[in-house]
């Protein structure tokens, strides 16, 4: 007889249950005679608790870094697109202006509606990468959630049951509000996806503590958490696995785009929280999706718009560049242009006066629109400065930690948003 092994749950004296080593060896004589068994019972519930903690964190990191992955690619995508219909969408603003005729501003809509339509997939692409231009405000998200109830309740269906649980005093978050109601109403709609046969939506808001990586990443400090709760169907742990990666549905064909979760997980991601699926499977089981997003106590500064009539275009792509003059001269604007930095150095030197420097970020041969706009804030302290990227103000924030000095204007641009940019940034 040789040696015995193995682990389970045993009993304290106390009662209290610990998981447990066991070795059985069998003890012989000189003659091998079997006199008896030793048994040995180890405590080893700490390595067993620590040995779970790093397979957790290990799952939680390659997620983690497989998300980084797909939304790299996706975005870098999204940023290509992007420049395609900023040419499209601004030379068919200048067509409108133009056009008189019926037929052709009908036709000269449904392609602007495809353009949009195009825009929203590219900006939701963004959105999961993380590279999404944001509106920061600092709320209170019960107001936020109380403010949109109207627009939750009536996405559901007459046979959901809606329902709030706020939690007084919540902290303040930074956050887009826009784009929180946005996410709200995706888990809200998928929520009813889950109860074709009705059921409950609860959303819930709650202030919470958390340890350094007990959510995902996350570093220890106060979050606020906001739970949309369904009893719905559930998710099989296989679906709950891929559930935030973009254009993964289980949805029939043609009734889901697969970018509700991913654009949720994104923004959240982007605006420095994490988001926790919890479900099971069987009717009435449900589904329970937790936002997190840090506790912040911080002001808002507000910017005065500047009166502004001449406009330098830095732009090394010549297409952008021509509707871009378009545009401004358009709306009145002198128009001075530069296919690189340095051009855009040296009409800045000669020129007596510029209002506005309007540039490309990434731009070849030598300096780049960041470090034109520095040029210029230094130089000329009462200059309007407007960067334009089909990246984002995210990604390159990471390159250029001065960025958010200037207003940022994300491609494809159209009219509307160039005039609301001049007047407000």
């Amino acid at each position: 007889m040789g040696r015995f092994e193995a682990e389970g749950t045993r009993v304290r004296k106390d009662g209290s249950q610990f998981w447990a080593h066991v070795v059985i060896d069998a003890i012989h004589d000189a003659n091998g005679e079997l006199l008896g068994f030793a048994k040995v019972t180890r405590d080893i519930t700490e390595r067993k608790q620590a040995a779970e903690a790093l397979e957790l964190a290990n799952a939680a990191l390659f997620q983690s870094q497989k998300m980084e992955a797909i939304g790299q690619l996706t975005g870098g995508i999204a940023h290509d697109f992007n420049n395609l219909l900023g040419v499209l969408a601004s030379s068919l603003d200048l067509l409108g202006l133009r056009l008189h005729d019926p037929a052709d501003m009908r036709l000269l809509g449904t392609m602007q509606r495809a353009i949009d339509r195009g825009a929203t997939l590219t900006q939701q692409l963004l959105s999961f990468a993380r590279q999404q231009p944001l509106k920061i405000d600092h709320v209170d998200p019960n107001q936020l959630i109380e403010g949109f109830e109207t627009v939750l309740r009536r996405a559901g269906a007459a046979n959901i049951v809606f329902e709030l649980a706020l939690q007084d005093d919540l902290d303040t978050v930074a956050v887009d509000s826009a784009r929180f109601e946005s996410a709200l109403l995706n888990l809200v709609v998928n929520a009813r996806h889950a109860m074709p046969d009705g059921g409950r939506v609860t959303i819930k808001t709650s202030n919470v503590a958390l340890r350094a990586n007990q959510v995902g990443q996350l570093p220890a400090g106060d979050y606020v958490r906001t739970d949309v709760i369904d009893t719905g169907h559930g998710m099989r742990p296989e679906v709950m696995a891929r559930a935030f990666e973009p254009f993964y549905t289980t949805k029939e064909i043609g009734k889901g785009t697969g970018l509700g979760l991913s654009q949720v997980y994104g923004f959240i991601a982007q605006s420095g929280g994490d988001v926790v699926l919890e479900s099971r499977t069987g009717p009435g089981s449900g589904t329970t999706v937790s936002i997190y997003l840090p506790s912040v106590d911080a002001p808002v500064n507000a910017v005065e718009p500047v009166e502004l009539e001449s406009v330098l275009i830095v732009e090394d792509e010549a297409d952008l560049m021509e509707v871009a003059s378009e545009l401004f001269q358009s709306m009145g604007y002198e128009v001075i242009t530069a296919s690189n930095g340095t051009d855009a150095l040296d009409i800045l030197q000669r020129k007596a006066h510029v209002d506005i420097l309007f540039t490309d970020v990434m731009m070849p041969n030598g300096m780049n629109g960041i470090e034109l706009a520095r040029f210029a804030a230094k130089r000329y302290p009462g200059m309007k400065i407007i960067l334009a990227s089909g990246g984002t103000l995210p990604s390159l924030r990471a390159q250029y930690d001065d960025i958010d000095k200037f207003a940022f204007m994300s491609k494809p641009y159209r009219m509307a948003d160039l005039a609301r940019k001049l007047r407000g940034a």
